[in-house]
């Protein structure tokens, strides 16, 4: 039996399916409608005459044959979808589409002021971003890269730096300081409200503070948890509690007053942040253009 058209664009569908176990989550990846997707793989299981996927209203897994198909086909679609993206070095302009996850703090310290630029430069090249600070499998969930602090980068990845290392520091509203006062050591900490931060992985971060040779990692009390930087500068422009972060992210409230440095003389480095993507893969057009122009604007410095 031979492929049809019909075939090898229900297969990438397939694929995509197979990758995300969903198919809304596949359908965003692919750019059509979960109906859209269930209507092809129907037909395509007619026209094969053999059932490829499980669906309950709750899930999508693999039949047997399903599972034959994505071994067969993964590499040889992948090869596929290279030998396309390596036809636009023959264009006279760039153009294709581009996935990226990226930790959520990436956006106002890196993208916000490349994004602009990139649009209009490359006005062919469709950038699809995902600002999450969840753990995900990048490349497995359909994404051609990711954008994360450097000790979060998977070590089979590569990894190109986008920043300096970047200043953490503790912060909070001068209400919450008049009211609470302002400790001068971080063990004092212990005796305030603190605003905790859930990462990624779901491990609760401990605040981490450096003077001289001494260094401090500590978990903080508090009413409140958050897992997002914006929700953190919420609280701590309220007056919840002390907050801890990334200096950028905090240097606009920094500025203008609302938050107010707290230990700043115990404010510790961290990773910088990182692009990274496959080894196995083509670099996309598109991506090496954005990693380009944000290492020539170099919005964090470099």
């Amino acid at each position: 039996m031979q492929i049809s058209r019909a075939d090898l664009a229900d297969f990438a569908y397939f694929m995509a399916i197979a990758r995300h176990r969903s198919f809304r989550r596949a359908g965003l990846e692919m750019g059509v409608t979960p109906s859209a997707l269930s209507h092809a793989m129907t037909a395509l299981e007619e026209r094969r005459g053999v059932r490829l996927l499980n669906r309950t209203t709750r899930s999508v897994t693999l039949t047997a044959a399903g599972e034959d198909l994505y071994a067969m086909i993964d590499g040889p679609l992948d090869r596929i979808a290279e030998a396309s993206e390596n036809l636009n070095r023959f264009r006279d302009e760039p153009a294709g589409r581009v996935r990226i996850s990226v930790l959520e703090d990436a956006v106002p310290l890196l993208l916000d002021a490349v994004m602009p630029i990139f649009v209009d430069r490359y006005p062919d090249v469709a950038i699809d971003v995902s600002a999450n600070n969840r753990m995900i499998d990048v490349i497995g969930s359909g994404y051609d890269a990711g954008i994360r602090y450097g000790g979060t980068v998977p070590e089979d990845m590569i990894a190109q730096r986008l920043s300096p290392e970047i200043r953490w520091i503790a912060a909070a509203s001068p209400a919450y300081l008049e009211r609470f006062g302002t400790p001068s050591h971080p063990d004092e900490l212990r005796e305030h409200r603190c605003v905790g931060i859930r990462l990624g992985n779901d491990q609760l971060y401990e605040w981490e503070f450096e003077r001289d040779d001494e260094a401090i990692a500590m978990a903080t009390p508090g009413p409140v948890t958050v897992d997002d930087s914006q929700a953190a500068l919420c609280f701590g422009r309220a007056g919840v509690g002390i907050v801890y972060g990334a200096e950028p992210v905090f240097r606009p409230d920094l500025d203008r007053g609302a938050l107010v440095p707290v230990l700043p003389e115990w404010a510790s480095m961290g990773e910088a942040l990182h692009v990274y993507y496959s080894g196995r893969r083509q670099v996309p057009t598109g991506l090496r253009l954005l990693i380009d122009l944000i290492r020539e604007l170099r919005p964090l410095g470099l």
